[in-house]
């Protein structure tokens, strides 16, 4: 990690560059500067992790060398040092989410403590981060490649018979739906109720629907299940739900379909 010292006391700041154990601190190098304006050309052209910075000089203090790093997107942490423990400064550093606030004199070595801890965060923080993004984009490119395998080596017509085979093997699960298709055949929802619709007529949530109801009929018609076992065995656990949407397609109820072809 790289680290700038800037204070407008030139002696003082290049005396605390030379006394501190900066490799112990994960610093590999130093920079510095006496004004905000020279800061913001070192910032501008090394990549600097960690300000070490005066809040006050001539000009511009350090509270606005912060604020000008945090609206120029800077990725850096900062700590603050000042001579006068005045509560307003500290209000500021905080509502800029400077990292720690030094009074000075400070020892060397609580200076290379705070700068160790600093150190440690923004290491940990930056390694959580990338693990993220490298979960993220593993994710991804996974669905992405198994998206194109599968458009590449089936096709939509393909795609559908094999839907419709697993809708009608687990014709009696009560939670088929287009979702669980979709996850399970690695597509996206949209698009395989898309092609769905295009090779058969109707969505996936109409057919599954049309398919339950030919299948209940034909146990009602066939066997002597009751109507509240038909109704469990299509994926209705609710069978008032499953009654409705049966006289809809049939016009009477399960109970009087079965008496009827049962005369």
């Amino acid at each position: 990690m790289n680290l700038l010292i800037v204070n407008d006391a030139e002696l003082e700041m290049l005396t605390i560059k030379k006394e501190v154990d900066w490799e112990s601190c994960g610093i590999k190098e130093v920079f510095t500067a006496t004004c905000v304006e020279e800061a913001k050309q070192v910032i501008k052209t090394q990549a600097i992790d960690i300000l070490l910075c005066d809040i006050e000089m001539p000009g511009e203090n350090g509270l606005a060398l912060i604020l000008w790093i945090k609206e120029m997107n800077y990725d850096i942490d900062s700590i603050l040092l000042t001579c006068h423990a005045d509560f307003s400064y500290a209000r500021e550093a905080i509502s800029l989410n400077c990292q720690d606030y030094l009074l000075l004199p400070a020892k060397y070595d609580e200076i290379g403590e705070c700068v160790l801890k600093t150190s440690r965060r923004r290491k940990q923080r930056l390694q959580e981060k990338q693990l993220q993004l490298y979960g993220e984009n593993w994710l991804k490119n996974k669905n992405e490649s198994v998206q194109v395998q599968c458009s590449c080596s089936k096709t939509p017509k393909e795609i559908v018979e094999e839907c419709t085979c697993y809708i009608l093997k687990n014709i009696s699960d009560a939670d088929l739906s287009v979702s669980v298709l979709a996850e399970h055949f690695y597509l996206n929802p949209i698009y395989l109720n898309r092609i769905f619709k295009k090779e058969k007529g109707s969505n996936i949530s109409q057919w599954i629907i049309h398919e339950r109801m030919k299948l209940a009929a034909h146990l009602l018609e066939n066997t002597s299940t009751t109507a509240v076992n038909v109704a469990l065995e299509v994926g209705y656990p609710n069978y008032p739900y499953f009654s409705t949407t049966f006289k809809k397609l049939y016009h009477c109820t399960p109970t009087q379909y079965a008496q009827e072809k049962h005369k």
